[in-house]
């Protein structure tokens, strides 16, 4: 059994992590660092796993943790991963990392848009761990950068257009919609239910964060530098992202060679799943699961294509490809631990 530590188990993420870890018949949670809840049973801040987990929150302590567990998850905001992250790695132990500390690979970048680095060294040996694009970086790591939950959604979506050069790479336009879990458990105003109930609106327009996340991957895949259009929104559902794309494409190809290109492309990946002509993905199919669900339409009229992508943005957007990334790191079958179904309805 690998022994497994989650820092920041007190929020959506963490919780995440914490159900498919009990789910995983090869890891033991050995330490849930939490520091607002320091003392507290993990049941009683979520009863869902109770009887489950009996694990005591604690504070965070570098040392206990080296000699407790194997493998650390950290799921905590930018910035407060990076000031734990290099003694982590000091003291010999594994890290995925869920905040966005890490993934980025140039630190101008990163003080860009989030603050100064303060570990930039790090950044050149830090995989970004989407495993149906990049399995074979993560496997020796020993730090990963998982990725964001719009940034999986629009690199699935896109990938196998831009590799093989189908569509043009300058005219991107991403339009992304996020269930309200996507914003944390700390009460905002923002997100609170009678702000979002009956609504639904656009944020972070032309400057959201992860911007240069999504560009910096789209690029690696197209082999030359990307901008786009991105602009998510708030949907009022608890889970789930659906991102729309628009791409021109570089030569005429129907809705069903483009599926064919699809299914080819992904033949081998258990946790992307391709829609029929006709079908188009629902952020209600993939509930609760590791699947990303990919549905495209070619409009012969604009000559462009339009590919829609969903995942649950607390699974395959955060926890449960964070798990996926573990399985890669200790050598198991990449889908332990990840096999359950959507919930529906």
């Amino acid at each position: 059994m690998t022994r497994i530590a989650v820092i920041g188990a007190s929020g959506y993420t963490g919780v995440e992590l914490l159900r498919l870890l009990l789910l995983h018949p090869d890891v033991e949670i050995t330490s849930c660092v939490a520091r607002r809840n320091a003392g507290e049973n993990v049941e009683a801040l979520f009863p869902s796993l109770l009887d489950q987990c009996s694990c005591v929150c604690d504070e965070l302590d570098v040392e206990v943790l080296a000699q407790n567990a194997d493998l650390v998850f950290t799921a905590l905001p930018h910035q407060s991963a990076m000031e734990v992250i290099p003694s982590l790695l000091d003291k010999g132990l594994k890290v995925v990392d869920l905040s966005a500390d890490y993934r980025l690979k140039e630190a101008t970048t990163y003080a860009a848009w989030y603050q100064e680095h303060t570990s930039p060294e790090l950044l050149a040996e830090t995989p970004y761990g989407l495993p149906e694009l990049y399995r074979k970086n993560i496997a020796q790591a020993r730090l990963v950068a998982n990725p964001g939950c719009y940034p999986t959604s629009v690199a699935l979506a896109l990938a196998p257009l831009l590799q093989e050069g189908w569509i043009d790479p300058t005219n991107l336009i991403i339009d992304s919609k996020s269930g309200t879990s996507g914003a944390g458990r700390d009460a905002k105003v923002g997100s609170l239910f009678c702000e979002v109930n009956e609504g639904f609106k656009a944020y972070g327009v032309a400057s959201h964060r992860h911007t240069p996340e999504i560009e910096q991957t789209l690029s690696d895949l197209a082999g030359e530098s990307v901008m786009i259009n991105f602009t998510p929104h708030l949907l009022p559902v608890n889970r789930g992202i659906l991102s729309t794309c628009y791409a021109t494409l570089l030569k005429p190809a129907t809705t069903k060679e483009l599926i064919e290109r699809y299914q080819t492309f992904y033949a081998d990946e258990f946790f992307v799943r391709i829609h029929a002509a006709g079908s188009l993905p629902n952020v209600a199919y993939v509930r609760g699961s590791n699947f990303c669900d990919l549905g495209l339409v070619s409009d012969p009229r604009t000559g462009r294509v339009i590919v829609v992508s969903a995942i649950d943005n607390l699974v395959k957007g955060a926890a449960g490809q964070a798990v996926q990334n573990m399985n890669i790191l200790l050598g198991l079958p990449e889908k332990t631990g990840l096999t359950v179904l959507p919930l529906f309805p």
